[in-house]
């Protein structure tokens, strides 16, 4: 019998490819980052089950209590940050993360690199655009981001493959993509980790490479005693 994220699973699947139907781009051109955090393995495996293979966490001491089993159980899954991360917490980062969604900050660029260069793994990395200026928000205005991208390069010899950006709630979110989309082109960055549950049809119009699905997928999210980062 078919569960409830699974069901959640197959119809996300459609919207994307009528998405890109509508945008004349091809399905296989945006990946699909179901955002696990907050669920334990036994609601996961569902969704592995149904052929998901790519899954988004928050917080990397979650996901290292959580992923290490599943990833030796299902060889091929790819495991993305798309919360904040402490610059404390790079070496734990470059070891368990495929990508990296958060990169923001000069400390952290240079963890980063540190890592990657001790470790030999190069996860994908994101820089995230704070399109909104939301001083709660973590990100890089949009004036700066120019600027940030080159020192990314040359200050600290990392490869940054695209941007990531979460729209403000209360505004429409097509505009904040549609800056992110263009910060990236002229700065010839070919991925962009735009669009959640209630506005991915809207990002992968403006150009999203990476849709990030939780509540579609899952369901509503257990209670956390922490406060979440908002907007994921």
């Amino acid at each position: 019998m078919e569960t409830a994220s699974a069901t959640g699973l197959e119809a996300v699947r459609a919207e994307i490819a009528r998405a890109c139907r509508d945008a004349s781009r091809d399905a296989a051109e945006v990946t699909l980052v179901a955002v696990s955090k907050t669920f334990p393995p036994e609601a996961i495996e569902p969704v592995i089950a149904a052929g998901q293979r790519v899954f988004g966490e928050n917080r990397v001491q979650e996901a290292k209590g959580k992923w290490p089993a599943l990833m030796a159980k299902h060889p091929g899954l790819s495991l993305h940050l798309i919360g904040p991360l402490q610059s404390n917490k790079a070496k734990e980062a470059v070891a368990l993360f495929d990508a990296i969604h958060s990169v923001d900050r000069p400390s952290l660029c240079e963890a980063l690199a540190k890592e990657i260069a001790k470790q030999g793994r190069s996860p994908l990395l994101f820089v995230e655009i704070n399109t909104g200026a939301e001083a709660q928000k973590a990100g890089v205005l949009p004036p700066d981001a120019d600027d940030f991208l080159k020192k990314c390069r040359d200050d600290y010899g990392l490869t940054i493959s695209g941007l990531m950006c979460i729209p403000p709630l209360e505004d429409a979110p097509g505009p904040h993509f549609a800056l992110t989309a263009k910060i990236a082109q002229r700065n010839r960055l070919k991925l962009l980790s735009m669009g959640m549950s209630a506005d991915f049809a809207t990002a992968i119009q403006l150009g999203a490479t990476h849709v990030r699905v939780g509540s579609a997928i899952f369901g509503g999210r257990p209670p956390i005693s922490s406060q979440p980062e908002p907007g994921r």
